[in-house]
């Protein structure tokens, strides 16, 4: 640097010089954030496959961890576990639909039944609205459904297109977890060869942090999800509301979003409840779904996700939102495990007690191994 320059520079406030120093670097880091989610966007059906193959992943390799020390071979047992795997979903959503098949007489039958109660109501009560006006207000959606023919035909046939993007992405994420599961070991050390040697064991460890992280996120909510639809599903019984059991499946999916998926799937749980059985047990319905949501955001989450991923519910709610705007249910569904590996990385990399740790020392199935302990000489603590 030049005296004048020296001297121009030594004029500038240090909080200014500090200030701009801050701004480029935020705004290179957004450009770059920027330019990563345009990629990840531009690459979404082969990116989000990927990422709940590796949520599956997690949460099936402890099992074939386990067959592997019985002295399993680790191909067998991959083959076993996915086999296992796939016969527990199939038979699973055999028994839904069964179910649904089963109670969609019963729901016909209450829907009509309702339907009468309130065109009588709409007729006998403060309304006291005529045939002729209730014909015409039917009239009315009929004639509107037939003006809008060519949008709903165009509708069904973007979701037939959705369909076949939808079995395609599943056939993508079935064939990378049957590599994850059998060499998922191997696919990372080779990821690591990219890292620089110097701080590749650091690197290491904080991937197989994430990682660990990553499991305990998945069995937390696995066993959150099974409580929230078994809560729902007992209160759907008592009030003799039908199909239970595809809405409480539809709970149990809806909980894999935290704190949000439970709430919207419940909700059309009590909308269910009040077209099929009237508003008393929709009333019924919603007060078992708002103890499920208390016993969830009291008693689970703190103690289940809370010690498996260490995130803040403030954290949890944010993530979600963002992971909703930028890829709708797949950004919400990914951007708390996303965030949770984040944490656990990070925080690896910045504690003393990781620095002497060797990768081979980092259980990723075992919970106690999702984070560095925060003592003393931590990085994490002080900050």
């Amino acid at each position: 640097m030049t005296a004048p320059e020296s001297e121009i520079s030594n004029r500038v406030p240090r909080l200014l010089r500090v200030s701009a120093a801050l701004s480029w670097r935020f705004v290179a880091v957004v450009a770059a954030l920027y330019v990563v989610a345009n990629v990840v966007s531009f690459l979404a059906t082969i990116v989000i496959p990927v990422a709940i193959a590796l949520l599956l992943a997690a949460l099936l390799s402890p099992l074939v961890s386990q067959l592997v020390q019985l002295r399993v071979p680790r191909g067998v047992a991959s083959g076993l576990v996915l086999i296992g795997g796939i016969a527990v979903v199939g038979g699973v959503l055999t028994f839904v639909i069964t179910e649904f098949s089963k109670g969609l007489p019963e729901l016909q039958t209450q829907v009509s039944a309702s339907l009468d109660t309130i065109r009588g109501w709409l007729k006998d009560g403060p309304l006291h609205l005529s045939d002729v006006q209730l014909q015409a207000y039917l009239d009315r959606m009929l004639n509107t459904i037939k003006e809008n023919q060519s949008e709903i035909t165009s509708g069904a046939l973007t979701t037939a297109a959705t369909v076949g993007e939808l079995l395609t992405g599943v056939l993508l994420a079935l064939f990378t977890l049957i590599f994850f599961l059998h060499d998922g070991d191997g696919i990372w050390r080779f990821v690591m060869r990219g890292v620089p040697g110097d701080v590749r064991p650091r690197a290491d460890v904080a991937g197989r942090r994430g990682f660990a992280s990553l499991v305990s996120y998945v069995r937390a909510t696995a066993a959150v999800a099974v409580v929230d639809a078994v809560g729902v599903g007992i209160g759907l019984w008592a009030v003799g509301v039908p199909l239970i059991v595809p809405l409480s499946a539809l709970v149990f999916l809806g909980a894999f979003i935290p704190i949000i998926g439970a709430v919207i799937t419940g909700a059309v749980a009590v909308l269910i409840a009040l077209v099929a059985n009237g508003p008393v047990a929709a009333l019924v319905v919603l007060a078992v779904l708002i103890g499920v949501m208390q016993l969830e955001s009291h008693v689970l989450q703190p103690l289940l996700l809370g010690r498996a991923v260490k995130l803040h519910p403030l954290a949890v709610v944010l993530a979600i939102t963002a992971g909703l705007v930028v890829g709708g249910i797949a950004g919400a569904l990914l951007a708390v495990p996303l965030l949770a590996v984040l944490n656990s990385g990070i925080r690896s990399l910045l504690s003393d007690s990781d620095a002497d740790v060797s990768p081979s020392q980092v259980d990723v199935h075992a919970p106690q191994e999702s984070g560095p302990e925060d003592g003393s000489g931590d990085r994490v603590k002080d900050l």
